[in-house]
């Protein structure tokens, strides 16, 4: 077996070995063993399941929460010969069923799913006759109300284990604390259970923390004297485009990134960053996951995170090539009283989210004592202008009324347009004297793209259009009308969340907001934001504080963070400090007017000291400050 593990490692991958704890994780899922592994970002995780999965007979069900990642796991396999397909909450019945019939039928090896599709009488039914190998679960962690970002949808992974009793399981994640680790284990029910951990320690990952209330000017520092691909990160859409403007004024070339843009302009956007024809992505923290670019050289956080594990999954995505790179915190007094304000907006009173349960049932015109088991599209933004409600509160009641058992809120998901022809290929033949126009596109389509008769294809009207030489609204209503003549089913893009109530709809007094899902969760987030503070005002090893966090004896300081080089720079510093300091300073100014940012940064003493010295000499006389810089005055 060990010798077919590397033969498909090369054959598909072109590597030669595994990176640490691959093979050990492999060998113990080929082994039969539920498995639990944690590796940083970057560690590749995704080979661990795909490498047994191609050395064994059957498919492999990869459970996991991001339509994105789904889509960019399976557009990466079918780049490398792979057969995969993956099933999410934005697909039509028949797409699921035309899909898991030809997992049924050993057309796939793997099966990519969303933890809300698991307990739909389709899948439970088609499950029980796949020959799945392994079940895996990537973000494990959000099994785990003790994680960061847990997700109820995850519950429901343990209920496929009654039904695949024999099927080993692999839980994989990069951010786990002791405490979720185990968790983890006990919600998977696992049997014969091994844990593997290749520790969270980036030797060449620096940690920096800058302080100050200017932070544009931080960033654009940092982007000047770090060269190389960049990610910044931001809290909400809006300040994605606008950091990213500012950047391309300071010359800097930028893009933005975030959940609401289609799914051409995210795959435009990632292969040019990829590609590095964009220095810098700004972005919400949509953008990252499964992205495999090995040469960021920094990231930079413009907004503190709720937690430490946000924070390490997020930097981690610099330097996976090993090389020198840096994770930047830009740290503002103002931070600590915005976290504390995110921790009211994501649980709001107890009284508002009864009344948010009571006008989504309104909204969506669900009678008392109805609605079970019925998924409902839901318009979130139509929803908060009708009622007047902000956005952020509302998604929060829903995630709370998902916990606590009522309905599950399921987010936008996005997908491109598709199409499946429904007749013979020989009954098109009978189209061509109806409408030419209708024809030409029906032609164009079977020009463009193969699979039409077998599947439901993904299409790109816009490609239609520029073949054609027609306009978007005259192939949308071509394909409209073959759509009606039962030629081929149609399915225009679309992006919305949808509602599922998982009971029936009661009066707002007969729901009840356990503490499970309300104090307890609140009680962790003010944990994880009090831990997050004391990372960027503390003058530890950062690295050390980030090991220790996750559970790993960390005896040695990194050397690389600010906080490690700052105290170097103390230790290797006479005495004679403020003396040295103000004939560097004298020494700078000799060749005219420089600013005091210049002058911090040129100097190798911390920050704090070289200020200290600019008020002594200013103070007696020796420079003064102007609007083009600080003078040295001879006396």
């Amino acid at each position: 077996m060990n010798e077919i593990i590397h033969e498909v490692l090369h054959k598909y991958w072109g590597y030669s070995q595994f990176r640490p704890m691959q093979e050990e994780i492999i060998t113990s899922l080929l082994d039969g063993h539920d498995t639990l592994g944690l590796m940083p970002t970057g560690g590749g995780k995704s080979l661990t399941f795909q490498v047994p999965t191609l050395s064994r007979e059957g498919i492999c069900l990869v459970i996991t929460p991001l339509v994105a990642l789904m889509k960019d796991q399976v557009d990466n396999l079918r780049s490398r010969g792979i057969r995969a397909a993956y099933l999410h909450a934005g697909m039509t019945r028949r797409e699921m069923i035309v899909t898991l019939d030809n997992c049924l039928y050993g057309r796939y090896k793997f099966l990519y799913i969303s933890p809300e599709r698991l307990d739909t009488e389709l899948f439970i039914a088609r499950i029980k006759g796949l020959p799945v190998s392994f079940i895996v679960v990537d973000e494990a962690h959000c099994i785990s109300q003790w994680g960061y970002d847990f997700r109820p949808a995850y519950l429901k992974i343990a209920d496929i284990r009654y039904i695949l009793p024999e099927v080993p399981i692999l839980a994989l994640t990069a951010t786990a604390t002791p405490k979720v680790a185990e968790d983890i284990q006990r919600k998977l029910s696992f049997r014969n259970g091994q844990v593997f951990r290749t520790g969270f320690s980036r030797p060449n990952l620096s940690y920096v923390v800058r302080q100050g209330e200017d932070k544009l000017q931080q960033l654009l520092r940092i982007l000047n004297r770090v060269p190389g691909s960049a990610i910044v990160y931001v809290r909400n859409r809006k300040r994605t485009k606008e950091v990213a403007e500012e950047l391309r004024k300071a010359g800097i070339s930028a893009d933005f990134f975030h959940a609401g843009l289609n799914s051409e302009e995210k795959a435009d956007k990632q292969q040019k960053w990829k590609a590095d024809e964009i220095r810098v992505m700004v972005s919400t923290n949509a953008f990252g996951m499964g992205i495999d670019k090995p040469n960021v050289r920094v990231v930079v956080h413009i907004e503190m995170p709720n937690a430490p594990e946000e924070y390490f999954q997020e930097a981690g995505r610099a330097g996976r090539d090993g090389t020198r790179s840096y994770a930047v915190l830009l740290y503002a007094r103002r931070d600590k009283a915005t976290l504390h304000k995110r921790l009211t907006e994501e649980f709001p009173d107890k009284e508002f989210i009864l009344k948010v349960y009571e006008r989504v049932g309104n909204f969506l015109e669900i009678a008392l004592g109805c609605g079970m088991d019925s998924i409902y599209e839901f318009n979130l933004k139509r929803f908060c202008t009708t009622f007047k409600y902000a956005a952020t509160p509302v998604l929060n009641a829903l995630k709370i009324l998902t916990i606590s058992g009522y309905i599950e809120f399921i987010e936008e998901t996005d997908s491109l347009s598709r199409i499946m022809i429904l007749v013979h290929k020989d009954e098109l033949y009978e189209l061509r004297e109806s409408d030419p126009q209708t024809d030409r596109v029906l032609q164009c389509l079977l020009r463009s793209y193969t699979g039409l008769f077998a599947d439901y294809t993904y299409i790109h009207e816009d490609l239609l259009c520029q073949r054609l030489g027609m306009n978007q609204q005259e192939v949308y209503e071509s394909l409209l009308k073959l759509n009606r003549m039962h030629v081929l089913h149609y399915i225009p893009r679309r992006r919305t969340p949808y509602i599922v109530y998982t009971r029936e709809r009661m009066e707002p007094r007969y729901v009840q907001i356990t503490r499970e899902a309300y104090e307890e969760r609140r009680e962790r987030m003010a944990d994880r934001i009090k831990s997050m503070i004391t990372y960027a005002i503390s003058s530890r090893c950062r690295q050390q504080m980030l090991l220790e966090y996750f559970g790993e004896k960390a005896d040695y300081e990194c050397g690389y963070c600010d906080n490690c080089i700052e105290r170097k720079k103390r230790e290797t510093v006479s005495k004679n400090t403020p003396i040295q300091i103000a004939k560097e300073i004298q020494r700078l100014l000799g060749n005219g007017a420089i600013s005091r940012n210049k002058i911090v940064e040129s100097l190798p003493y911390p920050e704090n000291e070289v200020i200290e010295s600019l008020r002594f000499l200013q103070d007696e006389g020796f420079i003064t400050a102007c609007e083009d810089g600080i003078h040295y005055k001879n006396k």
